[in-house]
């Protein structure tokens, strides 16, 4: 009991350290530009959000979850837009390079499958930003003709500082970053070493074997298993995969729903529970759809 204890906990840890710079240079921007620049500049970067999905998809292939993580901490910010954020999380990788390499599984089906998580990210989140704006239209033309004057809020830096009721705004950018940075670390820290047990007691094999028994269930089994919000999720799908257990539809859908920690830092940062589980009810239902499309289909790498 004492080894599993010790083994969760460095694992915890380990996972949580290895967020710290993309955290602190994620809150370090945001504070550069709530302090320093003027609305031109965010503007400018508001507009430039119109390729955000395509950028943001390419982002995510990197390995690990940091990019989720800060895209997390920008969406929370007004910094970018949510089918850019949703087109990071759909290709975020979090530890499946690591492994397909560690495996010397075959380059051409390591790009066809970051290649396909790029694609699926950016159409996505294209299609998302463009519905999203215009529901956003519908419901101020509905106030408007119903004539309640209801203040339309924007997402801003500034929301992060009264969400974490952290009172940095007027401090200097550093100690904001270093203050903000910690909150979340914590946070994720907790939730992980949760999660980590969790995983221990119900057993990786377990947990695949449930997956694998039957193709559609499974796709729908696997994505649940991808949005587990730390490596676990991932380690497990890709591991599954190459021991032949899960199909190319039933991976895809546990790859693309797996976020890791940004679906945490998304809560914790972003206010408005209901705009969050939306968000997360998306990534679950765009992976899925994809899974089962490729399991009908029977395409293979």
């Amino acid at each position: 009991m004492t080894e599993l204890i010790w083994h969760v906990l460095m694992h915890a840890v380990t996972d949580t350290l290895r967020l710290v710079p993309f955290l602190f240079l994620t809150y370090l921007v945001m504070e550069y530009l709530e302090h320093k620049t003027q609305k031109t500049t965010q503007e400018m970067i508001r507009k430039a959000g119109k390729l955000g999905p395509l950028i943001g998809g390419i982002a995510g292939v990197f390995p690990q979850c940091g990019f989720s993580a800060a895209a997390s901490s920008f969406y929370a910010g007004g910094v970018i837009s949510v089918g850019t954020l949703m087109a990071v999380f759909l290709s975020t990788s979090d530890e499946m390079l690591p492994i397909f390499i560690s495996e010397s599984v075959e380059l051409p089906v390591i790009l066809k499958i970051l290649g396909l998580k790029i694609l699926i990210g950016a159409v996505s989140g294209f299609v998302l930003d463009i519905l999203w704006r215009a529901g956003s239209r519908k419901r101020k033309e509905y106030h408007e003709h119903r004539h309640i004057h209801k203040e339309h809020h924007e997402k801003d830096i500034h929301d992060l500082c009264e969400h974490e009721h952290c009172h940095c705004e007027e401090g200097s950018i550093l100690k904001s970053a270093v203050i903000h940075s910690l909150q979340i670390t914590l946070f994720i820290f907790l939730v992980t070493l949760a999660i980590g047990f969790l995983v221990e007691v119900l057993g990786e094999d377990q947990i695949g074997a449930i997956i694998g028994s039957q193709p559609v269930l499974g796709v729908l089994l696997a994505g649940l298993v991808g949005m587990i919000p730390n490596c676990a999720g991932s380690v497990i799908i890709t591991q599954m995969y190459l021991g032949g257990i899960l199909g190319t539809g039933q991976m895809l859908a546990g790859l693309l729903a797996g976020a890791g920690v940004g679906i945490l830092v998304l809560c914790r940062t972003n206010r408005g529970a209901k705009e969050n589980l939306g968000i997360i009810g998306l990534l679950y239902g765009i992976s899925v759809c994809w899974g089962i499309l490729f399991e009908i289909l029977g395409i293979t790498f």
